[in-house]
């Protein structure tokens, strides 16, 4: 009986199946493939970040041209004021007559009528409210008249105004200490 040599085989057909050299090409081309797919999101990425750039800048225009629009309408609905104003000093410098004064009233409520007309509005307060400070400027302290004086707004020395609800000047009071 013939030993038959069956190992070389085995093994020439186990060096086959392994086949390094094919894994090797197929391994480069997918490295090759992701690098190709980073390029292109590194791509897409810096697109976006130019284009958030681009916006960041263009909302900061619009917002500045927004702020000077809506300062131009105040203004101009303020220039006839301007104009009743300058022509009352006019009829002052030639001597004060008693439909002066009557004048002057309509100018302040035309003034005042514009500013409201813009969402203007006077902050509330009287003697005798609450001192709060978070609603009102304490200009200074003096010694209360009465004990349920304290604490309390003795004298109100300028008007606050709020612009909607944000307080753009504070009432400024005298407080009873």
């Amino acid at each position: 009986m013939k030993k038959t040599d069956t190992s070389t085989p085995i093994s020439e057909e186990k060096n086959k199946s392994k086949k390094p050299n094919k894994t090797k090409p197929s391994g480069k081309g997918k490295i090759e493939e992701l690098l190709a797919s980073i390029e292109k999101e590194k791509e897409n990425f810096l697109r976006l970040f130019a284009e958030f750039e681009n916006y960041k800048k263009r909302t900061a225009k619009e917002r500045i041209e927004l702020f000077k629009t809506a300062n131009q309408e105040v203004m101009t609905a303020m220039i006839p004021v301007l104009d009743d104003i300058q022509r009352a000093q006019q009829q002052i410098e030639k001597g004060i007559q008693p439909q002066d004064i009557e004048g002057f009233k309509l100018i302040f409520s035309k003034f005042s009528d514009i500013l409201k007309a813009n969402g203007l509005q006077t902050t509330l307060t009287k003697v005798g409210d609450v001192f709060n400070p978070e609603i009102h400027e304490a200009i200074t302290q003096i010694p209360a008249p009465s004990e349920a004086d304290k604490g309390k707004i003795i004298d109100v020395i300028e008007i606050g105004y709020q612009l909607g609800e944000r307080i753009i000047r504070y009432p400024k009071v005298v407080v009873g200490q």
